[in-house]
């Protein structure tokens, strides 16, 4: 037990449903190079909670801003507005894996759920499966219908390219043109391993629009169609992957096809509905079709899921302000873009 969490502190009204945010996995291994597979297994953990729409479930980029920092269960609640933290921790060898996990009511300062898992690596996937089971149960939360179908999905079962595509993600994550390179590599190596992964599919594509948005090739049209191509192989696989939705939409924005691009962000959403990002992107559909007022409420909820967001989300909360001629609210947007 430890002091509960102030409701009064926090710095958003508790959702009317129950919310968690799950804090990066701590390394374990002694080795700072599985940093990758700690990171990654967090990923999955919130990726797999996220699309129950009756969970509230804190973006990761938000989680991750506490990650390697000594900061007390109960300010992580009120900075992000949640009853529930997930924490744990990764050990992981050659052929084995050891996780530690403890779900924590802020609330009232009790733990309500923890457990160890030491088991083969290859079970990796069945661990995953049981924590995110053990945190529905806990927080009185059901698998209903097509969540059912799409949270018990994994997009691969090949141990090697599932740690690839790890070591991909994260690289990507560091947003330069050198690393936005690599991780493409190691991606495709990934999808060299297993042709039907499709999430890996999905993030070749966005390493390619990256290329094309920041100016990182020597052709930005040719990119963009290398993103387009590699989305929809990727929902050929499985269509219910919803950031390769919202790289269609993203291609559909630059086509100028805006009534696809907001169709396409939108039924990302349905997939994820705890998405930051998803939203973040609809934000910016709507708002380049003229609907402005709406981008506001997108952008708003974008960041309310994500309360320290990348400057995506106060880009297109502030362009939304600055189009709906409410200026004071731009300035005081983009300044905390800046």
């Amino acid at each position: 037990a430890f002091e509960p969490a102030s409701v009064e502190k926090m710095a958003f009204p508790l959702p009317d449903k129950p919310s968690i945010a799950v804090l990066p996995f701590v390394n374990m291994s002694g080795d700072p190079k599985q940093e990758y597979f700690s990171d990654g297994l967090t990923d999955q953990i919130i990726s797999g909670l996220s699309k129950l729409a009756d969970l509230f479930v804190i973006a990761r980029n938000s989680t991750f801003t506490y990650k390697g920092k000594a900061v007390k269960v109960q300010k992580i609640a009120e900075d992000l507005g949640v009853k529930y933290i997930l924490e744990g921790s990764v050990q992981k060898s050659a052929d084995r894996i050891r996780i530690t996990t403890q779900l924590i009511d802020a609330t009232t300062g009790h733990h309500i759920w923890s457990e160890r898992y030491d088991r083969d690596l290859e079970d990796i996937f069945d661990i995953q499966d049981d924590i995110t089971m053990e945190i529905m149960k806990a927080m009185r939360v059901e698998l209903r219908g097509d969540q059912a179908r799409m949270w018990s999905k994994h997009e691969t079962t090949n141990l090697e390219a599932y740690e690839k595509y790890f070591k991909g993600v994260g690289i990507f994550r560091r947003f330069t043109k050198g690393d936005n390179a690599q991780a493409r590599q190691i991606l495709e190596e990934a999808i060299a391993l297993d042709p039907q992964f499709g999430a890996a599919y999905a993030m070749v594509g966005w390493s390619h629009f990256f290329d094309a948005r920041f100016g990182w090739t020597e052709s930005r049209v040719k990119s963009a169609k290398m993103a387009f191509k590699y989305a929809q192989k990727a929902l050929e696989i499985d269509d219910t992957i919803d950031y390769a939705h919202t790289l269609l939409s993203a291609v559909y924005l630059v086509k100028r096809q805006h009534e696809k691009a907001v169709a396409a962000a939108e039924h990302a959403l349905t997939l994820n509905p705890n998405g930051a990002h998803e939203y973040n992107t609809l934000a910016g559909m709507v708002g380049c079709s003229g609907r402005w007022e709406d981008s506001i409420i997108y952008a708003k909820k974008a960041i309310r899921l994500d309360p320290f967001p990348t400057i995506t989300a106060f880009h297109w909360l502030g362009r939304a302000y600055f189009m709906t001629g409410q200026y004071d609210e731009a300035i005081l947007t983009f300044k905390k873009l800046l």
